[in-house]
């Protein structure tokens, strides 16, 4: 028999990104009494890896626990940049209904759309949090008005127009229910989530059930699964079933030994868990997301959501360059296929297959920002090897070549617009929408192959002097939009290996941009600079000037060097041709060409 168990509420927090979900859930755990008085806490608590911190972004989903009035409500904090939908996407099969957080300024951005769509085909029941509402150029009236033109966009039932609006200043630590309310704390939007979020449901005397949709790692416990008790109660010791919907082969007999709830920001051993809970369950191998843990005698997996298909595509290889294994930890082919494959076991969204070669593996994701800090982290923790210019993945349909276009948001001031519309324009983008926003910004909206966007972010924020946003998100297969030209610049190389000196430097910054400073160790065929024309050039950094005992006036004047630009790897990425690598070790990134020796070079040039 189904009962609701009112004493639980489970909800995630979904948005765009930058629109303050983070901040937020900081301060309903704050003014939930989850922290001491006196305990010191950081900004941006949920936050918890050095790349989230530094990037100011969320890129897994984290699971916390509060208490309001003896409810108990389990927060999921999600990702809000769109390569990390999947994450999302998942995560949403563990709630009864979502908060959907939107800026005060921006109003509905394209992830928001992405984000709302998903929970509204769940049928979850969504509380819109306005947030940001102290800042100077707010415009909450409008926002609202825009928030209910997207829930009838997006087909949304009467129930579900019916979303109660709260206003809110996450960093002020305020909110209220009616613009013009005085605000003291977050009383408003925890009664929201009391009075909105329905309790979750199940039937106590059923089965056990546990759907996974998270996995974690730890080096003591190994494999975490989380997931929501859909039936029954689970309890240290049982022995369980694992079943996958997709997997009719799947069903492995295991023993719970250890099993965990959420208080705050930790987890809380337990000796069993009802319905309606959210968990974390240790000592179980090969737990996978998507599976089902469930009573042996009754093996029924539970329907899981799929994942949308990644769009784009890295060749991860050995480092074979002249300084290969001198700065990394794990450089084998061994040490790479393994990390590639654990981290398929916490990131659904991502793909990896072998290749021709043993020393190169296909890595597909969801774009250039999820691939990217996968290559980060894996750097971080001491890998070195190679990666090659990110591309998208065709698809056939109905007999014609189809490619990934991707929608895109722009907002740039008045006068970068003719130069963003001609950019675009160049690279197939079909402009469907402009009109002006708040403080001279023009919002622009286009349709456009996703291949058009690799390589074109830099020239973007280069083009309207670090004063545009710009905001993307996969729309749909279309069929192939034909060549598209991107980088009109070649490459400056070295010519032979050694220290670059500033004097060769002196020389080659007359040719076009430089990437490396003076000490700076090179090889031959070592990409150090952009050509300031087409076709790439050969220069001979690491040259000296010869010492004599002749001396002339103004021609001993020290040298001058133009100050380098210093290439950070999604930069590296975007700027690589397909017969370029980015050389990636724990100390340095490097560009290179694939092919070193330049008379092979220039002969396969000529096939």
């Amino acid at each position: 028999m189904i009962k609701p168990r009112t004493d639980i509420r489970n909800v995630a927090i979904i948005a765009h990104v930058d629109h303050g979900k983070t901040t937020l859930v900081d301060e309903l755990l704050k003014q939930s009494g989850t922290f001491r008085q006196n305990q010191v806490v950081q900004e941006r608590v949920m936050d918890s890896g050095d790349i989230e911190r530094e990037r100011g972004i969320t890129i897994l989903s984290k699971n916390t626990a509060i208490y309001y009035e003896d409810i108990k409500i389990n927060i999921i904090d999600t990702p809000g940049h769109a390569d990390f939908g999947g994450e999302v996407e998942r995560v949403l099969k563990m709630v009864n209904g979502v908060i959907l957080v939107v800026d005060a300024f921006e109003g509905p951005m394209p992830q928001t759309k992405f984000v709302l769509q998903n929970a509204l085909s769940l049928e979850l029941p969504v509380v819109v949090c306005i947030n940001k509402v102290d800042r100077p150029e707010a415009r909450p009236e409008e926002v609202v008005d825009e928030v209910l033109e997207l829930f009838m966009e997006l087909d949304a039932t009467d129930e579900q127009l019916d979303s109660p609006f709260i206003f809110a200043s996450a960093k002020q630590g305020i909110a209220y229910a009616n613009l013009g309310d005085e605000g003291k704390d977050m009383k408003p939007l925890f009664d929201a989530i009391i009075n909105n979020i329905p309790c979750p449901e199940g039937d106590p005397e059923a089965d056990t059930q546990v759907l996974i949709t998270t996995i974690d790692y730890n080096e003591y416990l190994g494999r975490i699964g989380i997931g929501k008790v859909e039936n029954g109660t689970i309890k240290v010791n049982d022995e369980v079933c694992i079943v996958n919907i997709h997997d009719n082969t799947k069903n492995k007999k295991v023993r719970v030994t250890k099993l965990y709830e959420f208080e705050g920001l930790n987890k809380q051993e337990v000796p069993e868990s009802k319905y309606g809970s959210i968990v974390a369950i240790s000592g179980v191998e090969d737990i996978n997301i998507g599976d089902t843990i469930c009573s042996p005698s009754n093996p029924m997996p539970l329907p899981f959501v799929k994942i949308s298909e990644p769009t784009l595509s890295m060749t991860f290889l050995v480092n074979d360059s002249p300084f290969a294994g001198t700065e990394g930890k794990f450089v084998t082919s061994r040490h790479l296929r393994a990390r590639l494959l654990k981290e398929l076991n916490t990131d659904v969204s991502l793909r990896v297959e072998d290749t021709d070669t043993p020393e190169a593996f296909k890595v597909s994701g969801r774009g250039e920002l999820h691939l990217s800090i996968l290559i980060e982290t894996m750097r971080r923790e001491g890998f070195e090897f190679q990666v090659s210019k990110p591309e998208v993945l065709y698809k056939e349909i109905d007999g014609k070549k189809c490619e990934p276009i991707e929608s895109v948001t722009i907002d740039v001031p008045e006068e970068f617009v003719g130069i963003v519309i001609e950019k675009l324009g160049s690279r197939k983008g079909e402009m469907t929408y402009m009109a002006p926003s708040k403080g001279g910004y023009t919002r622009l909206k286009f349709s456009m192959p996703a291949r058009g966007l690799i390589g074109y972010r830099t020239e973007f924020l280069t083009d309207t002097k670090g004063n545009g946003i710009m905001n993307t998100i996969f729309e749909s297969y279309e069929p192939y939009k034909g060549e598209i030209i991107s980088r009109q610049q070649g490459s400056l190389i070295a010519s032979e290996a050694g220290d670059a000196f500033a004097y060769g430097l002196s020389n080659a910054q007359e040719r076009g941009e430089l990437f490396i400073e003076p000490g700076t160790k090179v090889y031959a065929g070592m990409v150090v600079g952009r050509n300031a024309r087409s076709g790439d050039m050969e220069v001979n950094v690491c040259k000296r000037k010869q010492l004599t005992n002749m001396r002339a006036s103004g021609s001993d004047d020290a040298t001058k060097l133009v100050p380098v630009t210093a290439m950070s790897l999604e930069q590296a990425l975007e700027f690589i041709n397909n017969d370029e690598l980015v050389e990636v070790t724990p100390e340095n990134l490097r560009i290179r060409k694939k092919i070193l020796d330049p008379t092979a070079r220039s002969r396969a040039r000529r096939k």
